[in-house]
């Protein structure tokens, strides 16, 4: 491709450094400097060449730098490249800043050595052009800013750059160390001291474990804390409290449970609200850090066992629900504690940095000539000036720290053409010999792909809404009526994205699936970093495409038929899943007679409606009848209007009867419904008898 850009192979410029003080930093002698390496870790590598007098080197070296220098140091003979000892004197000579340091050789050291030895320096810093071509092709190119603030001119010095998971570290090697030893003597009596007590742990404690139980106490007031939150994750509630009449088409009455929502309702009392609130805070830390919430759940002696992981498995629900990712939430079942009858929960450590992932990777960079830059000053060493797979396109990411939630980015997309790792840093971007934009990468490992957004032109926007969806993966306890249930707690992430350009565009939404969450149904998979994936979306000029993403994680719940919560989850568990047909037939003649309850309930509250207006009707006709029995006139009206009021009265009857009618009928449907439910056992796992089903 023609470039509008060259760059030189090397560009010394020289910039004042304002780092660089007025004394010397580095380490002098009568030796040629050759070589020069920056890392990234605060260190540098130096190579020297020298010829020793009478067998010895002289170096002065600065206090600051003692310690790097002698755990650092070597020396080799030029010519064999065989390692020459040297000894040097334990109380160096010091003046000032600095310390005389003499090497002393042994006979035939060689007539040229090299020298080499690690300091502190300041870290070099890279800056990236990305250029675009009109025919659409890309060229990268690298460059590596390094600071000379050593007090010491690099004249022709080969320099490069580096960078790695090397760690660097200061180490005291030059103060001698006295060992004390204990002095004993024949017969001799003393007393043994005891050894010095420490604090022990169980093995499971962390720097943040104070902190975790002061959040833990404020969040718990009083061990209530279960009892609050059930009433905003699913809490059953009683049957005739808890369903919507809907009377369809057809003017039969049906019952419908409102849908569940994760904001507290309105019924809710301040105790809850406020532990809701706290939970919300909690997530929000959480969500914001690298640490994992404990959730440990104990149950009253009047309680069954199985309560105490019940209710931990609520309050997991509901951080979940606020956002925290689920393999970040850890519930424990406690049993029983005398005092304890609810939840408590703390916070692990966050890991320490490097604890979260492998390194990226390496990079070394050198320059192919030597070059000069003067003490203090910058220098600017080209590291890659290459022809690159790349193209531009649009980055959606709305949870970016920066991110725009109705916009995408209009970013470039190029591959590393190099095996080793460019480092975190600015890009500029240049395209038909004009600046178009500039953006910040993070480190792109060898042969990897970049996709760096640099400008922001509105052309493509994004519509994005998320729903929930819920569904029995496998029953795993029934009591009474109440089931326990795995549920696949399922997020549908839906994107609209509009072309309002005049050219066909390719989009990248970037879709952060957190820790415990499984990938769905979705667009072919593009790449993958880490919690983020990348999905390709090619919208034509003018179009809108809309694609879904699916992600899905377990939830643990309780589902009580005899409060109608959970009646539907299990209808279409029973549709969709093979079961053991001796339970299957048990549950679905606790749902018939579920259905029966509903139905009975629906005319019951239709009736009680009627009998209102009804009686209001009846007052109305008698308080007329009674003003024309004052009267001599209207005697065929009032005829008319007693048998107005006594066909009222009729259907007032017939409605009491049947409305008490239906009452026994309801309470007889709700003792077969108990009856029913405490009898109902859990068959096999309907995933077990699938497979012996098909193994026979």
């Amino acid at each position: 491709m023609k470039r509008p850009l060259r760059l030189l192979t090397l560009l010394a410029l020289a910039i004042a450094t304002t780092a660089c003080g007025s004394h010397e930093t580095y380490v002098k002698s009568d030796t040629a400097l050759g070589r020069v390496v920056v890392y990234r870790n605060g260190i540098a590598y130096y190579e020297r060449r020298a010829r020793p007098t009478d067998d010895r080197l002289v170096l002065t070296v600065p206090q600051d730098k003692v310690d790097d220098f002698l755990k650092s140091l070597t020396v080799t003979d030029a010519a064999s490249g065989a390692t020459v000892p040297v000894s040097y004197p334990t109380r160096g000579a010091s003046d000032g800043d600095q310390v005389a340091m003499t090497l002393q050789l042994p006979p035939g050291a060689g007539d040229e050595l090299v020298i080499t030895y690690i300091t502190d320096a300041p870290a070099w810093k890279p800056s990236y052009r990305v250029v675009v071509g009109d025919d659409g092709e890309v060229a990268v190119q690298g460059w590596a800013i390094v600071d000379n603030t050593t007090g010491e001119d690099w004249n022709r010095v080969r320099v490069g750059v580096g960078a790695s998971s090397a760690m660097s570290f200061r180490y005291d090697l030059r103060s001698v160390v006295h060992v004390h030893r204990e002095t004993l003597g024949g017969q001799q009596a003393f007393a043994v001291a005891p050894p010095t007590g420490g604090a022990i742990g169980n093995g499971q404690a962390t720097q943040s474990d104070g902190v975790a139980l002061a959040l833990s106490g404020e969040m718990l007031e009083e061990r209530r804390v279960v009892s609050e939150i059930e009433q905003l994750t699913a809490m059953p509630a009683r049957m005739e409290d808890d369903l919507d009449v809907i009377t369809d088409a057809s003017g039969r009455a049906r019952a419908t449970r409102a849908a569940a929502s994760p904001q507290p309702s309105k019924q809710i009392s301040p105790q809850a609200a406020a532990a809701d609130q706290r939970l919300a805070g909690l997530a929000e830390r959480v969500k914001g850090s690298r640490e994992t919430v404990v959730v440990r759940g104990y149950h009253a002696p009047h309680e069954p066992a199985a309560a105490a992981l019940e209710k931990a498995n609520r309050v997991r629900n509901r951080l979940i629900e606020l956002g925290v990712a689920p393999g970040r939430v850890e519930v424990q079942n406690k049993g029983h504690e005398a005092g304890k009858t609810g939840v408590e929960m703390s916070l692990t450590a966050a890991p320490a940095p490097g604890e979260t992932g492998d390194p990226v990777g390496e990079s070394h960079f050198e320059s192919d000539a030597p070059m000069s830059i003067p003490r203090g000053t910058s220098a600017m060493v080209a590291v890659l000036d290459d022809d690159t797979a790349g193209r531009i396109a649009y980055l959606y990411d709305p949870d970016a720290e920066r991110g725009d939630a109705r916009y995408a980015f209009k970013a470039v997309r190029f591959q590393n053409p190099t095996e080793s790792t460019l480092e975190a840093g600015p890009v500029t971007v240049y395209g038909a010999r004009r600046f178009i934009g500039e953006g910040l990468t993070a480190s792109i490992p060898p042969r990897a792909t970049a996709l760096v957004p640099y400008a922001l032109d509105r052309q493509v926007t994004v519509d994005r809404a998320s729903t929930t969806h819920e569904a029995i993966n496998r029953l795993t306890d029934v009591d009474g009526g109440v089931f326990t249930a795995e549920l696949a707690h399922t997020r549908r992430t839906t994107f609209e994205v509009h072309n309002r350009g005049h050219e066909a565009v390719t989009v990248f939404l970037r879709h952060t699936l957190t820790d415990g969450w499984t990938l769905g149904r979705s667009p072919e998979l593009f790449e993958r970093q880490g919690e983020s994936h990348l999905f390709t979306v090619d919208v034509e000029p003018g179009a809108t495409r809309e694609v879904m993403i699916e992600a899905s994680t377990p939830l643990t719940r309780t589902l009580d038929l005899r409060a109608g919560a959970g009646v539907e989850l299990l209808r279409e568990f029973l549709k969709s899943r093979p079961a053991d047909e001796r339970f299957a037939d048990a549950v679905r003649t606790l749902l018939g007679l579920h259905d029966l309850m509903i139905t009975h309930r629906a005319r019951i509250d239709a009736l009680r409606g009627q009998l209102v207006e009804l009686r209001q009707r009846s007052g109305e006709l008698t308080a007329q009848i009674e003003r024309l029995d004052r009267t001599t006139v209207g005697l065929k009206l009032r005829a008319h209007l007693q048998q107005k009021l006594m066909d009222v009265s009729e259907r007032i009857q017939k409605a009491t009867v049947e409305t008490v009618s239906l009452q026994e009928e309801l309470m007889l449907g709700r003792i077969r419904f108990q009856d029913a439910a405490v009898e109902l056992t859990l068959g096999r796992d309907p995933v077990e008898v699938a497979t012996d089903a098909r193994r026979g």
